[in-house]
């Protein structure tokens, strides 16, 4: 879409050059700038769109609390081979 825009104002502004009204001038130069405007605003939205995260992939409160008990289990498995560890040593 930004594309259309762009071949709008590269119309508008051959129209602007080409005419001999001023009214039409105008008008032409008003078209061409706010077609430019719509242009880049297009382009910076595709790159903004083309960076952002698939919001589908975060997590929700359920899964955190259950990923946060998961490390928790893995944690105090560690701690308590780690102490059964020391023990044998001794």
């Amino acid at each position: 879409m930004p594309w259309l825009y762009a071949l709008l104002a590269a119309a508008a502004f051959a129209v602007a050059f080409r005419a001999s009204s001023v009214t039409l001038v105008i008008i032409c130069l008003l078209v061409a700038c706010v077609a430019t405007l719509a242009a880049a605003l297009g382009w910076l939205a595709q790159r903004v769109a083309s960076r952002s995260r698939d919001e589908s992939s975060l997590v929700d409160a359920v899964e955190l609390q259950r990923l946060r008990e998961q490390a928790e289990a893995r944690r105090l498995a560690a701690a308590a081979e780690s102490t059964a560890l020391g023990d044998a040593r001794r």
